[in-house]
């Protein structure tokens, strides 16, 4: 069975995990009123989420 004859540093192991990093957040916009949200949440501008007014935003 392998198994490691030392502890991995923590700076190897940040070192191999920066590679996989992904660049940010997918820009996607509210269905509704077309401006820019966050994905999988209530959209800033007009309070939607999935068609549905979830918060009443002034």
């Amino acid at each position: 069975m392998g198994v490691p004859k030392r502890k991995m540093s923590k700076m190897k192991k940040r070192q191999r995990k920066a590679a996989n990093r992904y660049e940010g957040v997918q820009a996607t916009y509210c269905s509704v009123c077309e401006k820019p949200a966050k994905p999988h949440c209530v959209c800033p501008a007009c309070g939607n989420y999935k068609g549905k007014q979830v918060i009443t935003v002034e």
